[in-house]
């Protein structure tokens, strides 16, 4: 049985698996690389294999970076069946047209700009129709019902908490007299996500492919999360504000309304009360078509959410309904949200501002300092999400320039994304240690913490694959490197290169400068310690360069 890594290795996004083995090669998830226009482009890469050739793929759930890429690869010959949860499936129905949708609207912006400069016009990466039609191969199963693919090979799907329908993938591959059970698991949630259940425990394992976004970092708990979420937007509605908060359509959005449904039971404080009616004394707007659609699918699976939301339910209160929710689905009633006066809370996609709606939000709200923006989930390097969390003052947006005087506000607990304990309490929880795990999904510095935290408290052997190696899982995990690095790393290569070159070039005029005019004795002390101050700037910078790679 051999793994080879093809996306999401030392980065969050690109999920995509190879697995050989029994007579058989199948995915592992098929996504799309977010966030930068750099990365976004490695999307229209070739895949690394055939697509024609592969038996079938395993899903282990709809977001865009596992699922986004699945309408190419069925345009490029796969016909295979999708195997995966039934949420999974009818979220995937609206998401992936979406996304077809996206990819239409982007390439016509680029275009416009390549005809301009005289060059040939490119085709979406995939269009909607696409996204419908990929449809058709796909195939719904029930969690903790073990499936024949055939005699050798059979699959799991176990709960992962992550999102409605996410799924952790147990396989087993019988070659010969032997049996491996690897583990993929897809991305694992956070313990304490409202609506859903606690991601499951899985008792043995030969292999764990494991996500590790928050590798390196540890959540705040619910109720922390809770008091600070109704605190940052009092404040904001006090002052008269509107409170925006770009939201994944898929996930978060639903987990917000929930929180803003919920967020008073408990809690018979006179202060918090009195923030608790400033909260619903305005309007909520869910400002999202997929969002909305999205929202229709988890009322349709409510038979998936935990035990206390089910609760809930039956005694008539429906956690994704509220006084004050209104749904806005046109262009038009989204544009007329930031011609009103009065203070709101506005919920819109994309999660990390790169498209969609919320970009109008943002450039109507980030000038003022009565507004704020209030991030819940991760942001991607290179993203305009990113660069607001890390505090940029100024951005672009629609070729405007926006200077930043909202206030800029994370709450990280609302991750979909199990953090460092959570992921480390799912390697303790087998009863049988697997012989090796295989970290992705995640970036270089959380990944490097969690292995060492791993290694430390476990003694399993801790593996951070890159791109295209190929792994046999025996004694003797033999890798080789079977697939090039993607446009993403080739870029970075090069980049490494040239800023190589540069100095270089900059050393040789120096030697030329450093003969011709400084090694007289007409050269002054301050000419010295000038040129002794500019070669320790540069190999400060060469240093940099080799420590980084």
């Amino acid at each position: 049985m051999k793994i080879t890594f093809l996306g999401a290795t030392k980065m969050v996004t690109g999920s995509n698996f190879l697995v050989e083995g029994a007579g058989k090669k199948f995915l592992v998830d098929c996504g799309m690389y977010q966030g930068s226009n750099k990365d976004e482009m490695a999307n229209t890469e070739p895949f690394a294999y055939n697509p024609a050739e592969i038996d079938f793929m395993l899903l282990t759930h709809a977001h865009i970076d596992h699922s986004g890429r699945i309408p190419k690869l069925y345009n490029e010959g796969f016909r295979g069946p999708i195997i995966t949860t039934k949420a999974t499936m009818e979220l995937c129905s609206i998401m992936l047209p979406d996304s077809g949708h996206i990819q239409e609207q982007e390439i016509e912006w680029r275009n416009r700009k390549r005809m301009r400069e005289g060059m040939e016009a490119l085709p979406p990466l995939y269009t909607a129709q696409d996204g419908i039609n990929c449809m058709e191969i796909f195939q719904p199963v029930q969690y903790d019902e073990i499936i024949e693919i055939d005699e050798n090979i059979h699959v799991r799907f176990n709960d992962a908490g992550h999102m409605l329908g996410s799924a952790m993938i147990e396989v087993w591959v019988t070659e010969g007299e032997k049996e491996t059970k690897a583990v993929f698991t897809g991305d694992i949630g956070n313990n304490d996500i409202p609506l859903l259940s606690s991601p499951t425990m899985i008792e043995t394992a030969d292999y764990v492919v494991m996500e590790s976004t928050y590798g390196g970092r540890l959540h705040m708990r619910n109720d922390e999360k809770a008091n600070l979420f109704l605190d940052i937007v009092s404040e904001t509605l006090n002052k008269g504000g509107t409170v925006v908060i770009p939201s994944f359509a898929v996930g978060r959005t639903q987990e917000i309304l929930y929180e803003l449904n919920h967020i008073k039971d408990g809690n018979n404080d006179e202060e918090f009360q009195k923030k608790y009616q400033t909260l619903m004394n305005v309007p909520v707007y869910v400002d999202s078509p997929l969002a909305i659609s999205a929202t229709e699918v988890f009322r349709d699976n409510m038979n998936l959410f935990d035990e206390e939301t089910q609760e809930l339910i039956k005694r008539g209160d429906n956690p994704l309904e509220f006084s004050g929710l209104q749904f806005t689905r046109t262009a038009d009633e989204s544009k007329a949200l930031n011609e009103k006066q009065e203070s709101a809370i506005i919920i819109s996609a994309s999660g990390m501002c790169e498209v969609g709606r919320i970009k109008h939000h943002l450039k109507h709200n980030l000038w003022n300092p009565n507004s704020t923006i209030l991030f819940v989930g991760y942001q991607a390097p290179g993203t305009l999400g990113r660069r607001l969390v890390d505090g940029e003052k100024l951005v672009k947006i629609f070729g405007e320039e926006i200077a930043v005087k909202a206030r800029i506000e994370y709450i990280e607990g609302y991750s979909g994304h199990a953090d460092q304990e959570w992921l480390l309490n799912f390697i303790y929880s087998f009863i049988l240690k697997p012989k090796h795990i295989f970290l992705v999904h995640g970036e270089p510095e959380g990944q490097e913490i969690l292995k060492g935290k791993l290694l430390q408290t476990t003694q399993i052997p801790v593996t951070i694959p890159s791109f295209g190696e190929c792994y046999t899982l025996d004694d003797t995990l033999a890798v080789e490197q079977v697939a090039e690095p993607i446009g993403i790393f080739r870029t970075e290569r090069k980049e490494v290169m040239d800023k190589i070159k540069v100095l270089k070039s900059e050393l040789d005029d120096m030697e030329t400068i450093v003969k011709e005019e400084y090694l007289n004795n007409k050269t002054s002390d301050n000419d010295i310690d000038r040129l002794k101050l500019r070669l320790q700037e540069i190999e400060e910078q060469i240093v940099k360069i080799v420590e980084k790679n």
